[in-house]
């Protein structure tokens, strides 16, 4: 398994098939679902990000699934467990699932090249900007890139869309202009100031 998946909460939706034409909604956590404090795993360090939920819950009556994909190098760090991380996050969807708003999936990469300890010490696949976790959700739904948004806060999440093929990325970010300089591609970047303006389709 090149990349950690936490299994889909509540089950996803049913009707996936091989080369599924559903769009996906592809998440990053720290910065566009919750506030990013650094290493977020507690409860009282989790603040939502104005319009997330809304985000979220519209994506769910268009039928996107929503996958979250996220790095947590925290956990190969030494500053908090995989099962606290597990356990935050199944809080976490809980919290969300109670305000109408359901994510699929979870992704996870637990590992730094240089930082981590000991087996998570490494130099993994599933790292973002590295495309490990969009690769392994396609294998897992089956899905058809093609037709998939992704939505960050960080040039290595616009890296994450560009080298998965995800043709269309909203980066909340100032610094999409002079990023962009550097990347001609078939990604359309979008630079948004909140989520509300995020347009699903």
């Amino acid at each position: 398994m090149p990349n950690k998946a936490v299994k889909p909460h509540p089950e996803p939706n049913k009707k996936l098939t091989a080369k599924s034409m559903q769009k996906t909604l592809f998440l990053d956590r720290d910065g566009v679902i919750n506030v990013n404090h650094g290493y977020v795993h507690k409860k009282e360090d989790f603040i939502l990000i104005d319009g997330i939920v809304e985000l979220i819950r519209h994506a769910n009556q268009l039928g996107y699934l929503v996958i979250v994909v996220t790095n947590q190098s925290g956990i190969g760090r030494g500053l908090y467990t995989e099962q606290q991380f597990l356990d935050f996050n199944d809080w976490m969807l809980d919290s969300l699932l109670q305000q109408e708003a359901r994510v699929d999936k979870v992704y996870y990469c637990p590992h730094h090249p240089s930082e981590a300890l000991g087996n998570y010490a490494k130099n993994c696949e599933c790292r973002k900007p590295k495309p490990g976790m969009a690769l392994n959700a396609i294998n897992d739904f089956g899905l058809d890139i093609s037709a998939a948004i992704m939505v960050g806060d960080s040039a290595s999440d616009v890296e994450f869309a560009v080298k998965a093929n995800i043709p269309e990325i909203y980066w909340l970010s100032s610094q999409h202009e002079a990023f962009i300089i550097n990347y001609h591609c078939a990604t359309t970047v979008t630079k948004i100031n909140n989520l509300r303006e995020i347009h699903l389709n």
